[in-house]
C-alpha cells in the first residue's frame, strides 16, 4: 500500500534539545487516512460481537457497511483513477476482493480485509506527515532576524535572507547566529551541539568559525557572513536529509512493480475462471460461484497475515523493551543490517561531562579534595556546563564548598572569585598560563598536556596568580557501550566505525575503551553522510547510531538509522527509523537478533500460506471446492500463519535476542 500525503497546517511545539525551537508537529486524526481508518476499526468492532452472538443481521449488517465504506472508499477511488492510467492498483483488487467476499456472504473477512488495509494506509501517512514536520522544524533554529553592522557603525535588525556574504552581524550574549561566517571581534563560548555533536561549548575569537543556528554563550561577537541562507550547514543538512529519504524510493518502486503484476494476475485468473466454464456450457450460478471462490481462496489475506504478525509481534517485544521500531518495513530491514556506524556524544558516552582527574600540582601544599573546593566553590555561581561538572563532582565527594565572592566570567577563557580570602581562577590552560615561565607553569603545562593526550579536557585552577592544579573532564562512557560494540560485532562480523564531529583525541581514547578500530572524528553533518555512503557503495547495509541534530542526515542516509531516544534531537528522533526511548545501547544488538527471528519466521509464514493457498486453488481450478471447505482452508492458513508470528510476543523471544 502506498499514499503521499500532504501535511495539515501544523501546530507549534518546542524544543528544549534544540536551544528551545519552535517544531511543528502533524497531529494524528488531522490525517485524512487516521481518521478513515479509525471509523472502520470501530465499526468492524461493533458489529464482530454482534455477529459471533448471533444477533439479528439488521443489527450487525448495517455497522459493516459502514466499515466497508469508511475503509475502503479511499483506496477504492483512488484506485478507479488509477485505472484511467492503465494502471491496477493493489488497494483497488483488495476492496473487490472484500466485495466478492460479502458477496458470497463472508462479509466478516471481507471486513477485516478493509481495515488491516486502511489501518496500513493511515500509518503510513502519519509516518510520511512526521518527517516532513521534523525537517522544516530544522529551520526553525536558526533565527528569523539578525542585527547587521553598516559601515558607518549602525546596527539594524534584518531577516536572515537579506544578508548577502561580507556583511556583517552583531550576536549578543544569548542569541542564536544568524549566518555562517567567521569571527571579526569578540570571544565568547558557542554552543554548536546542533551543528558538531560536541558537548560542551567552544570557545571562539578572531578567526573562528561559527554556524547559523548556534547558540552564542556571554560573550558579544561581530561575525562576517561568508555563505549565504541558503548555503548555510542548517539549509544543507535539511537538504541532506530530504534528498537521502528520496534514496529509499526505488524499494518502493519495486514493490509497486510486484504489486502491478500480482493484481492483474488475480483479476485475469478470475475473469477466466468465471468465463471458461460458461463458453462450455456451465451453469451461470455454478461459474459465478467457482469463481467467487477462487477470489476468497487466491485472495492474499493469507499472505499479508504471515508477514505482518511476525515483523509486529517483534516491534511490540521491542517496544516492551524501550526500543521504538516505526514500522513493519524497518524491523524487517533491521534484520539485515552488515555494518554498524556510531555517534560518539549521546550515544556511546552518556553527553554529560563529568570530572574524571583531580591533579594538584606538587608543592602546592593542596590534597584532591581541597583543590576540587577551591575550584568549586569558584565555578559555583557560573551556569557553564564544565562548571557544573566541577560542582557536581565536589557534591557527589560530600564537599562542602565556602561562599564564593568578586565572582568573574570571561568568555574563553575561565572565571575568577574570591574563595577565603584567596583569588582562584579555573579556567583555559592556554589563557591561564599564556606568557608563564615559572616551574609550577612548566608542571602545570606537563599534566595539561598528559590529560589532553588521553581525550579529556584540561581545567587549570590558580590561586592568587599561581597554578596549583589541573582537572580534568570527559564525557563518560555508558556502561553497556563496550558490551555493545563487542555483540555488533559479533553479529555483522565487522567492528562498529565511529563517526563523531568530537576532537581526534577524545574519540580515540574512547574507542580503544570500547574496541572500535575504524575511527573518524572531527566531521560535520555532510562528511557522516559520506563515510555512510561509502561504507553502502562498498555493498554495506549500514546502520547508523546518533543522536544530535548533525546525525540525522546520517541516519537518513543510512539502511537504518536509529536514535537514542532520552537526549536525541527531535530531528534525530524523527528521522530515525528506530527510536531507542530508555538510552539502553545494550538494546540494539538485541533488537538485530529480533529482527533476524523475525525474518524467519515471515519465510516460514510465507510457504505455509503459499502452500495453503496454491492447493486450494488447484483444487478449485481441477476439481470441486465446497465453499465452506475453502473458506475454512484460508481461515485455517491466516490462523496458523497468525500464531505462528505471535510467538515473538513472548518475553522468552526478548531474552533469546538479547543473549
Amino acid at each position: 500500500m502506498t499514499s503521499t500525503v500532504t501535511a495539515a497546517p501544523p501546530g507549534r511545539a518546542t524544543s528544549p534539545r534544540d536551544g528551545g525551537a519552535p517544531r511543528r508537529r502533524t497531529r494524528v486524526l488531522a490525517l485524512p487516512e487516521a481518521r478513515w481508518a479509525a471509523a472502520a476499526t470501530v465499526f468492524f468492532l461493533l458489529a464482530l460481537p454482534l455477529q459471533l452472538t448471533g444477533a439479528p443481521v439488521w443489527t450487525w449488517g448495517p455497522l459493516y457497511a459502514v466499515t466497508y465504506v469508511a475503509g475502503g472508499w479511499e483506496p477504492g477511488w483512488a484506485g478507479l483513477q488509477a485505472l484511467r492510467e492503465k494502471t491496477l492498483d493493489v488497494d483497488l483488487l483488495m476492496v473487490v476482493a472484500a466485495l466478492g467476499a460479502a458477496s458470497i456472504g463472508q462479509v466478516m473477512d471481507g471486513a477485516l480485509l478493509i481495515v488491516i488495509f486502511a489501518t496500513s494506509g493511515a500509518l503510513e501517512a502519519l509516518a510520511t506527515a512526521r518527517t516532513a514536520d521534523s525537517v522544516r522544524g530544522l529551520l526553525d533554529l536558526a533565527p528569523a532576524t539578525a542585527t547587521r553592522v553598516d559601515a558607518d557603525g549602525s546596527e539594524a535588525t534584518v531577516a536572515v535572507e537579506k544578508l548577502s556574504v561580507g556583511d556583517t552581524i552583531l550576536v549578543r550574549p544569548g542569541e542564536r547566529i544568524g549566518a555562517d561566517g567567521r569571527v571579526l571581534d569578540g570571544t565568547s563560548d558557542v554552543d554548536q551541539a546542533t551543528i558538531t555533536g560536541e558537548p560542551l561549548p567552544v570557545a571562539k575569537e578572531r578567526g573562528d568559525e561559527v554556524f547559523a543556528g548556534t547558540l552564542n554563550g556571554t560573550g558579544a561577537l561581530r561575525v562576517r557572513v561568508d555563505r549565504d541562507a541558503s548555503d548555510t550547514v542548517v539549509a544543507r543538512i535539511v537538504r541532506m536529509v530530504e534528498e537521502a529519504s528520496e534514496t529509499k524510493a526505488p524499494t518502493q518502486l519495486f514493490i509497486e512493480k510486484v504489486e502491478q503484476r500480482y493484481s492483474l494476475g488475480m483479476v485475469v485468473a478470475t475473469l477466466a475462471v468465471f468465463l471458461v466454464p460458461l463458453a462450455f456450457g456451465a451453469d451461470l450460478t455454478d461459474a459465478l460461484l467457482r469463481a467467487m471462490t477462487f477470489m476468497i481462496v487466491a485472495s492474499p489475506c493469507a499472505v499479508v497475515l504471515a508477514t505482518m504478525p511476525p515483523l509486529l509481534s517483534a516491534i511490540a517485544n521491542a517496544g516492551r523493551h524501550g526500543v521504538l521500531v516505526k514500522s513493519a518495513v524497518v524491523m524487517e530491514r533491521l534484520g539485515q543490517v552488515d555494518a554498524v556506524a556510531l555517534d560518539k556524544t549521546g550515544t556511546l558516552t552518556e553527553g554529560t561531562p563529568r570530572v574524571t582527574d583531580v591533579r594538584p600540582l606538587a608543592g602546592s601544599g593542596l590534597d584532591e579534595g581541597e583543590l576540587l573546593v577551591l575550584a568549586a566553590a569558584a565555578e559555583h555561581p557560573s551556569e557553564h556546563p564544565l562548571a557544573r561538572s566541577v560542582v557536581d563532582a565536589a557534591r557527589e565527594r560530600g564537599l562542602a564548598l565556602p561562599m564564593a565572592e568578586d565572582f568573574d566570567s570571561t568568555p574563553g577563557v575561565g572565571v575568577t572569585a574570591t574563595v577565603d580570602g584567596r583569588v582562584v581562577a579555573v579556567g583555559a590552560p592556554a589563557r591561564l598560563l599564556r606568557g608563564a615561565t615559572d616551574a609550577d607553569s612548566a608542571l602545570a603545562a606537563v599534566l595539561v598536556g598528559e590529560l589532553e593526550d588521553g581525550g579529556r579536557t584540561a581545567v587549570l585552577v590558580t590561586v592568587d596568580g599561581t597554578p596549583v592544579g589541573v582537572l580534568g573532564i570527559a564525557d563518560r562512557l555508558r556502561p553497556d557501550a563496550t558490551a555493545t560494540v563487542t555483540s555488533l560485532t559479533s553479529l555483522t562480523g565487522t567492528a562498529p566505525v565511529l563517526l563523531t564531529g568530537d576532537n581526534p583525541r577524545a574519540a580515540a581514547r574512547l574507542a580503544a575503551e570500547v574496541g572500535i578500530e575504524d575511527v573518524r572524528a572531527g566531521l560535520l553533518p555532510q562528511h557522516k553522510v559520506s563515510a555512510v555512503r561509502e561504507l553502502e557503495d562498498s555493498g554495506r547495509k549500514v546502520m547508523v547510531v546518533g543522536d544530535g541534530v548533525n546525525d540525522a542526515p546520517a541516519l537518513a542516509a543510512a539502511h537504518t538509522g536509529i536514535a537514542m531516544g532520552r537526549a536525541g534531537s527531535d530531528l534525530a528522533l524523527e528521522t530515525a527509523d528506530a527510536v531507542i526511548v530508555r538510552d539502553e545501547l545494550s538494546t540494539v544488538p538485541a533488537v538485530i537478533a529480533l529482527s533476524r527471528r523475525a525474518r524467519r519466521l515471515v519465510v516460514q509464514n510465507l510457504v505455509i500460506a503459499g502452500v495453503f493457498i496454491t492447493g486450494l486453488v488447484i483444487w478449485d481450478l481441477a476439481g470441486t471446492l465446497p465453499l465452506p471447505l475453502g473458506v475454512a482452508g484460508h481461515e485455517g492458513s491466516t490462523v496458523i500463519v497468525g500464531l505462528n508470528g505471535l510467538r515473538l510476543l513472548r518475553e522468552a523471544a526478548w531474552k533469546r535476542a538479547a543473549e
